[in-house]
């Protein structure tokens, strides 16, 4: 039992460290107001009527909101990773879309960038699951490349929030 409640522990003080850092990162996640004995109070996302948000794989889109909400979310994921964070896990079903747009969600299995041996893997996992997922409704979002991309700028050191992306990378081949 007192295992499982240091787990627990462990789990709910990882997901408030990423919640505060991505949020002092201008990161778009839930604001988080106050952790206390295991309790976290954040900010509730809501939509316009004041309703709680709907994930984004609740909603049907026009091909322009698929590719703005794609735009802005490849933006925050940039953020996260200039913030040394990965979220590891990102779909449609952690992403909440609010009155101001979309809100990313669920982080208790965030991983250091630098630190995990399958950060590459799990950043072009979480870039790829937005493309696949908005490119339902804008098909050409399903060729991007921008994970890749955006990968060979951290690795280069070059990346910054305002980096500029353009989905695609060029491959040289070896022989």
């Amino acid at each position: 039992k007192f295992g499982r409640q240091e787990m627990e522990q462990a789990w709910q003080s990882a997901e408030v460290d990423a919640l505060y850092k991505l949020a002092g990162a201008g990161v778009r996640v839930p604001q988080p107001y106050l952790f206390d004995h295991g309790v976290l109070l954040m900010e509730l996302v809501t939509d316009e009527a004041g309703e709680v948000a709907p994930r984004l794989i609740d909603l049907v889109l026009t091909e322009q909101e698929a590719r703005t909400y794609h735009d802005f979310l490849i933006r925050q994921i940039v953020k996260m990773l200039c913030a040394g964070m990965i979220h590891g896990d990102l779909s449609e079903y952690n992403v909440l879309v609010g009155t101001h747009g979309p809100v990313i969600i669920d982080l208790p299995q965030a991983i250091s960038a630098a630190a995990n041996n399958n950060a590459k893997r799990l950043f072009e996992r979480d870039v790829e699951a937005m493309a696949m997922c908005l490119g339902r409704w804008d098909p050409a979002l399903k060729t991007t490349d921008y994970g890749k991309e955006i990968w060979e700028l951290f690795e280069q050191g070059t990346l910054h929030p305002d980096s500029p992306l353009t989905g695609k990378v060029t491959r040289v081949e070896k022989s």
